[in-house]
């Protein structure tokens, strides 16, 4: 969730977090640090060096101390990086008629999706275009955990009352769909190869059973001798092997003290989560989503149910006439990967043609890709300009720059299938 979708100490910072952090953050720096929204582990990242700065209403870790962000980049795809995203909002959605009730909010198919599995959505507005990502997961037919962005909180919140304010007026006593917000939650996002075996040895359950994108409630020994019973999901935002946990608040920064005492384990900030993230091919929204964007337009067919397709499907979600349109016709621009030759591209860079004479494309977020040694970007592309191999112009500080059209994601990813 990828849901989600973070200035660096690097080459250059990554577009969509220096914009993110200094344009929209130090610029309202200029709020005070009391104003801003604290995660449970807030003091626990202050005690470890970590540079806060406001992101979405919060106050996060950039990094920490004097481990740079290719460091911690790099870690993370060798060995094991931990992540507070304590800032998403957590919701249950419980009731006989939850599931039918989602599927008015999302075109993704739930009916099929096992217990305790996962995917990948979109909350739609009457448009289709994308009002956030989420991760839905079931837990059964009629209760559901979700994780959506803590930029979208406002947004989200205001649409999810107003459609069950009108579903549960049409529905009994009996039928009626409870919805919760788990405030003061943790939630923490363990990535890289060693993921596994960290929290294995926190915990009897055996973590072989739970594949990505699914999902169980699991006793982890917080070292000081309890067990805390946490929902443990397997999967994460930058194509390594990993988990999500969501912690009681009590207990969040004794399962995160007890994660970072690990020798294989760094603390990770927003600037490599942000480049690890456009490695594996994943959206931030508010840079490469937003709400005139359709799924498909988007790249994100995928989460469009095969059974949810049909002109007749019922229930049916917002913005399906224009959705099922895009499918068949295909639609006027597509999310599309980039190399681009010399000098990384930022967001807001202008895709050319090859000729380098007509304007084809925005790019909405961009690095230098730590990882390959190569400037990487994703952007949106007319449709037709978009095959793989395609060779574009991309503006960068006012000279056009060679680029080539690259399947995301850049880096394979590795999640435990």
């Amino acid at each position: 969730m990828l849901v989600l979708r973070p200035a660096l100490r690097c080459a250059r910072a990554p577009s969509s977090l220096s914009r993110l952090s200094v344009s929209r953050g130090f610029a309202t720096t200029l709020r005070r640090a009391e104003e801003l929204h604290k995660t449970p582990l807030y003091d626990f990242h202050v005690k470890n060096a970590a540079k806060m700065v406001p992101f979405a209403g919060w106050s996060m870790p950039l990094s920490y101390g004097e481990v740079g962000q290719i460091t911690a980049h790099k870690h993370v795809r060798s060995s094991a990086g931990l992540f507070d995203v304590s800032h998403m909002l957590q919701h249950n959605f419980t009731g006989p008629t939850a599931q039918s009730f989602l599927l008015t909010l999302c075109p993704s198919s739930l009916a099929s999706l096992p217990p305790f599995s996962s995917t990948l959505s979109v909350l739609l507005n009457e448009v289709g275009g994308i009002i956030d990502d989420t991760i839905i997961t079931k837990h059964s037919d009629d209760a559901f955990y979700v994780v959506t962005n803590a930029g979208r909180a406002k947004e989200d919140k205001e649409f999810i009352t107003k459609q069950l304010a009108k579903w549960n007026a049409e529905h009994k006593d009996g039928e009626k769909v409870k919805w919760e917000t788990l405030e003061g939650w943790g939630l923490l996002a363990l990535q890289g190869p060693k993921a596994k075996d960290v929290v294995q040895g926190m915990t009897d359950k055996d973590l072989s059973e739970i594949k990505f994108g699914q999902s169980a409630f699991v006793e982890l020994d917080n070292g000081k001798g309890d067990k805390v019973k946490c929902h443990l999901a397997r999967g994460g935002y930058t194509g390594e092997d990993g988990f999500e946990i969501s912690i009681p608040p009590a207990e969040a920064v004794a399962i995160g003290e007890r994660i970072a005492q690990h020798p294989d384990v760094l603390l990770i900030g927003l600037g490599a989560r942000d480049s690890l993230r456009l490695e594996a091919g994943m959206c931030l929204y508010g840079h490469d989503l937003d709400e005139s964007i359709s799924p498909v337009e988007a790249g994100l067919s995928w989460v469009i149910g095969k059974d949810r397709r049909a002109e007749d499907a019922t229930p049916t979600f917002p913005g399906k006439s224009r959705i099922l349109t895009e499918l068949a016709k295909g639609p006027g621009k597509r999310r599309v990967g980039f190399e681009v030759i010399g000098a990384p591209a930022r967001e807001g860079s202008k895709i050319f043609d090859a000729a380098g004479t007509k304007q084809i494309g925005v790019i909405t977020s961009g690095i230098p890709s730590p990882s390959l040694g190569t400037n990487i970007a994703m952007g949106y592309i007319e449709n037709g300009q978009h095959k793989k191999g395609t060779e574009v112009k991309v503006e960068v500080r006012k000279k056009l720059r060679d680029a080539v059209v690259r399947p995301m994601p850049f880096v394979p990813t590795k999640y435990y299938k």
